[in-house]
């Protein structure tokens, strides 16, 4: 018998959520064939069978959700694919041990013999963790519900499991009394609709990343007359020695951040523990939107490549993405963040930080707007921009520099070639 076992997808991802089984117990599976889809955090992963044979029991349905390391199926190299044969030998397997049928949980914690799986705090009711305090907590053997988190919240973080494993034992926690359920829902004035595993990590990651940054917003305005003009000139012309790729803003953005990076080192850090560190590499994200939230791909070595390869490249990640065949490399390192609220026609935002990096850009909406020029009253495509950053690694001069040499740029893009 082949144990189908949910794989390490990445250091940061612990969990996923089975989306839909794409093979039924009874069905013949080839080598390497997809049998089941898995919903992470970040992407969705697509789980094979080693070995040919036949899939003769399912241990998780869809909706569960399961760790990595845990048995989810089992293929039968031996077993016949005929319906009839199949479906009593499962209902054989499951009658002495109903147990395997009333608790799956149990069922796919016990097998996972690299980490001890860490129990939740009750049936009814979750831990609230960070996924990096639970894959410490897995490897030190260490109960997330024994835990006494510093966040008023309660949620559990990797400082929290790293004091535990080092200071005394304290006295148990009194458990939290439960929650009051919400009164049922009017269907006829109210929609329910459950959130997707990757909304509730995203929101959860976003209010982790207001609670545990000192973040900051600066914001300037950008005169798009000159890019705009110079577009206009050469977006044929590019177009036609490019194979179709077409010159749009984002290119330029991604080049005068680049810039402003090397400038500006700081802004291009990440703060790991109680040191900083300068990434010296240089990979931009850039946030798509899709049916099922945003992502951010990352452009990699924009340092390295012209306009036409970063178009190139953010053209084929945003079609990746709303494919869904992003893969975990897509997502992992990035250095900086770019989004534009622009093209849904948002005039001024505040960005919030992506993850563990130190700022992220946000673009908007280009409005003709009547401005001051050289003493006289003329009206100019402006763009607001906003530049969110973290004031622990980030000072005001920095920032503020950073946000006008991106702006200067642009508005002189001959300038931005020269550095490109």
């Amino acid at each position: 018998m082949i144990d189908i076992i949910v794989p390490e997808l990445a250091e940061s991802i612990t969990e996923g959520e089975i989306v839909r089984w794409v093979k039924n117990v009874g069905d013949a599976v080839e080598k390497g064939e997809f049998i089941v889809e898995l919903e992470t955090d970040k992407v969705n992963a697509e789980i094979i069978s080693e070995e040919a044979g036949v899939l003769v029991e399912v241990l998780a349905q869809e909706g569960d959700v399961v760790e990595v390391g845990a048995v989810i199926a089992r293929v039968d190299p031996n077993g016949s694919a005929s319906a009839p044969a199949a479906a009593p030998a499962k209902e054989e397997k499951a009658a002495p041990a109903p147990a395997k049928e009333e608790a799956p949980k149990e069922e796919k914690a016990a097998p996972a013999p690299v980490a001890p799986v860490v129990e939740e705090t009750s049936s009814n009711d979750r831990v609230i963790a960070s996924p990096a305090a639970r894959k410490l907590a897995r490897e030190k053997g260490i109960d997330l519900a024994a835990i006494n988190p510093v966040d008023p919240q309660g949620r559990v973080r990797v400082q929290d499991v790293a004091a535990h494993g080092t200071a005394p034992a304290a006295p148990a926690k009194a458990a939290a009394p439960a929650p009051k359920a919400a009164p049922a829902a009017d269907e006829s004035r109210v929609e329910v609709v459950k959130m997707t595993r990757r909304q509730k990590v995203a929101a959860t990651r976003l209010l982790e990343v207001s609670q545990t940054t000192a973040m900051l917003t600066t914001f300037n305005e950008i005169d798009m007359t000159n890019v705009m003009a110079l577009r206009k000139r050469k977006k044929d012309a590019f177009m036609e020695k490019h194979n179709g790729t077409k010159l749009g803003f984002m290119s330029f953005f991604t080049k005068a951040v680049t810039a402003a990076l090397k400038a500006y080192p700081a802004v291009n850090a990440k703060i790991v523990g109680d040191e900083i560190h300068y990434n010296k590499f240089f990979d931009v994200g850039i946030a798509v939107s899709t049916p099922d939230g945003l992502v951010v791909p990352n452009v990699r070595d924009t340092d390295r490549k012209n306009f036409a390869e970063i178009e190139g490249d953010i053209a084929d990640l945003a079609v990746k993405a709303r494919n869904k065949k992003l893969a975990l490399s897509d997502l992992e390192g990035g250095s900086f963040t770019i989004t534009n609220g622009g093209v849904f026609g948002s005039l001024m935002s505040t960005p919030i930080i992506n993850g563990d990096q130190a700022a992220i850009l946000g673009m908007h909406n280009i409005v003709q707007r009547p401005i001051a020029v050289n003493g006289e009253v003329e009206v100019r495509p402006m763009m607001y921009v906003a530049l969110s950053y973290d004031h622990r690694i980030i000072n005001g001069k920095e920032s503020v520099g950073f946000l006008k040499m991106v702006k200067e740029l642009i508005e002189n893009p001959e300038d931005l070639l020269l550095e490109a």
